[in-house]
């Protein structure tokens, strides 16, 4: 505990902002436990499902930046509006772009059904698509952020 005091005296801000996403990361790995019955580790650093670690983050450091300089304060205005615009971007764009790699995924993998031998190079080429969030991971990694942001121990200044 005190070197998490050491810490959190080092940058409030930014430490409760990293604990948030180390915990929606260990949360998606331990979820994918449950669910897969398997290790997973692109799930400690990749983007995309259950709870979002985006969402944890900048909520986490909305929650800290108004507990440690105040809600009225330029700092609090500019973390509000940055975590509106991450949530928004990993609902709406990237999400987007996740489900567009599905399909292009199913067409080439189509492609290279019917013959495209000719192309060694790209027989495992495949897309990622698991990079944006559902709003229910959006929310749920802003409840987490929220949680987390509001019992983090303030440094003694």
């Amino acid at each position: 505990m005190t070197f998490l005091r050491t810490a959190l005296s080092w940058n409030f801000v930014l430490v409760t902002a990293l604990c948030a996403s180390i915990t929606a990361q260990i949360i998606k790995v331990l979820l994918n436990l449950i669910t897969f019955r398997r290790f997973i580790a692109e799930r400690m650093w990749g983007a995309g499902g259950m709870p979002s670690s985006h969402s944890a983050t900048v909520c986490a450091m909305v929650v800290a930046t108004g507990r440690f300089c105040g809600v009225s304060s330029p700092e609090f205005a500019i973390a509000a509006v940055l975590s509106i615009i991450v949530m928004y971007d990993a609902m709406g764009v990237r999400y987007e772009t996740g489900e567009q790699a599905k399909l292009l995924n199913r067409l080439f993998t189509e492609w290279m059904d019917q013959g495209a031998a000719s192309f060694p190079f790209l027989r495992d080429k495949k897309l990622k698509e698991m990079v944006g969030h559902t709003p229910i991971e959006v929310l749920t990694g802003a409840i987490l952020g929220v949680i987390l942001g509001f019992v983090m121990p303030m440094p003694l200044v």
